[in-house]
């Protein structure tokens, strides 16, 4: 036979590449470090320490995870924080709780989920009175959790604390 056989072998589409290539920016974007800004550690605070430490105000590491509101420990709830630890009009984010608690006034503490209402990223930072998504630049009022700035239109649903002394639990 002197002719040539036909190629049988699938050959890629053009739909085919694009969405491959989608897949992959989709992953580098969602990736193993939170899926916030490139260069952003997994850790809450971007000092190298475990996840669930509290990231201050403001935080330094934006958050990007979709995700649901962790349960607490045991029949009095999991310690986040003590009282110190929240400064007074500002706010800590708990990454690895998704809650972000809030002290607008002296005593006054507040909790949130820390996952934001327009499309589930998890929230960065509390500064300038505002608990903040890195992902599309929601914000949300530190005294009631409601929406100072979209794109978000829904409030950061309310989460039990109690507040016990100096300790701050999830309840």
């Amino acid at each position: 036979m002197t002719g040539t056989t036909p190629c049988t072998s699938p050959r890629a589409t053009r739909r085919t590449a694009l969405l491959a290539a989608g897949a992959a920016a989709l992953a580098a974007g969602c990736g193993g470090n939170g899926g916030g800004d490139a260069g952003a550690g997994g850790d809450a605070a971007g000092d190298g320490s475990s996840p669930g430490t509290p990231s201050g105000t403001p935080s330094r590491t934006p958050a990007g995870t979709p995700s649901d509101t962790a349960a607490p420990d045991g029949p009095a709830g999991r310690e986040l924080a003590t009282t110190d630890d929240i400064p007074v009009g500002g706010g800590v984010v708990f990454r690895e709780e998704k809650v972000v608690v809030t002290q607008p006034e002296q005593g006054d503490f507040k909790a949130f989920s820390a996952i934001c209402t327009h499309q589930s990223c998890l929230v960065a930072s509390v500064s300038d009175g505002t608990v903040d998504c890195a992902c599309h630049g929601s914000r949300f009022r530190i005294t009631d959790g409601s929406v100072e700035r979209g794109p978000a239109t829904r409030a950061l649903p309310a989460e039990r604390i109690t507040v016990e002394g100096n300790s701050i639990r999830l309840t």
